[in-house]
């Protein structure tokens, strides 16, 4: 299909030149070493030399490297969900978004665990403007989403996401992962933006949207970092936000962010599957006729998933205590929870500026006060 060429993965046949073409190169020596620390250079390298499949390099490569930055950044991690899906059987998860390699990759990992079809999944090409992470992304089967276009280019690129979505969904029996919204959450409130969805729909050759989604079989997904690695690294653009200021990034602050969310501390990770919308899109379809309103109710089901299952920390709980000035949760916490995170805070902002240290605690506190909004939550 030549029409997707420009966001596709790599295909199985274009693996092993590929390897060939990056095996020497400095951050792939860096992965591998990170990946296995008591294995030789040669070694490695020959298995890379016979791979010729993306499930192979990811099983054999990227899953061991996973494995090491759970075991050097965290304190493991937990699931949720995944004994209701079917084997086989391909899925659309729309998740929340936290981290930019991490979320789909640690998703990938425990769907290979439990015997399901891995993802596709998408990924911002303003990540991959390095020659090594643009192969890396195609050998990790990860498809472009092209940003910085004009208004008819980005109508004539979304088309074309969404046709790939759907080709990968319902002829290749390929799951997919997409993050709910562009980018991601810098202030903890999680939240399915409909542009997102038009966007899927838009390949849709069923006569009502409804009956599209609810054959893509789309599955909600939250995923919670007790802390986030990258939390001081969203306080500018978030300050830039308060004063409502244009962010403008750094040059090379995607690929320091990107780093910094691989091997920064965690601690504790769980992720949720949900179940199949089937029975909630039905609903949808027979409440509304409007496609708009369609979508805000789609929208406000996959975020209802989401923050009903997303899995809070004691951090979560001692930001919420700081900032609201309550001791609600100090029973969800103790002391020693408490000091490190005021330690935390007290190192990686400006304390004395209260739009950053707003902005850090809300980040943290967010998702309880999203968990409040639902009756018996907590």
């Amino acid at each position: 299909m030549q029409r997707f060429d420009a966001i596709r993965p790599f295909y199985d046949a274009e693996i092993n030149p590929a390897i060939q073409k990056v095996i020497d190169h400095p951050m792939m020596k860096a992965l591998m070493n990170f990946a296995f620390p008591d294995v030789e250079e040669e070694q490695w390298k020959e298995q890379l030399r016979k791979t010729h499949s993306i499930r192979d390099f990811q099983c054999n490569f990227i899953y061991q490297a996973l494995m090491q930055v759970l075991r050097k950044t965290s304190e493991g991690m937990t699931t949720s969900g995944f004994e209701n899906l079917e084997p086989n059987t391909s899925y659309l998860f729309i998740s929340n978004h936290r981290d930019i390699i991490l979320d789909t990759s640690l998703l990938n990992a425990c769907l290979f665990d439990n015997g399901l079809v891995m993802t596709a999944s998408a990924i911002g090409d303003n990540l991959v403007q390095k020659d090594f992470l643009y192969v890396l992304s195609k050998l990790n089967r990860n498809f472009l989403v092209q940003r910085g276009l004009s208004p008819r280019e980005m109508l004539q690129s979304s088309k074309l996401l969404s046709e790939y979505i759907g080709q990968l969904l319902l002829r290749e029996n390929r799951s997919v992962w997409i993050a709910q919204r562009e980018g991601r959450t810098k202030d903890g409130n999680d939240a399915t933006h409909q542009g997102v969805l038009k966007m899927l729909g838009m390949g849709s050759d069923e006569e009502h949207l409804m009956d599209y989604f609810k054959k893509v079989k789309i599955v909600p997904v939250s995923i919670s970092y007790e802390y986030d690695p990258t939390d001081a690294l969203k306080i500018p653009q978030l300050m830039a936000e308060a004063n409502k200021q244009i962010y403008i990034k750094e040059k090379n602050e995607d690929f320091m962010t990107l780093m910094s969310g691989i091997m920064g501390q965690k601690k504790h990770i769980h992720i949720h599957v949900g179940n199949v919308l089937d029975r909630e899109i039905d609903l949808i379809k027979s409440e509304f006729d409007n496609s708009n309103k369609q979508i805000q109710a789609l929208a406000q089901v996959i975020d209802d998933s989401i923050l009903q299952s997303y899995k809070l920390w004691p951090t979560n709980f001692i930001a919420y205590d700081i900032l609201y000035k309550t001791n609600k949760f100090e029973h969800l916490y103790n002391e020693n929870e408490k000091s490190v995170f005021e330690r935390r805070l007290e190192m990686r902002i400006d304390e004395n500026d209260p739009i950053q240290r707003d902005g850090f605690l809300a980040m943290y506190a967010n998702p309880v006060v999203n968990k409040l909004k639902y009756e018996n939550a907590l």
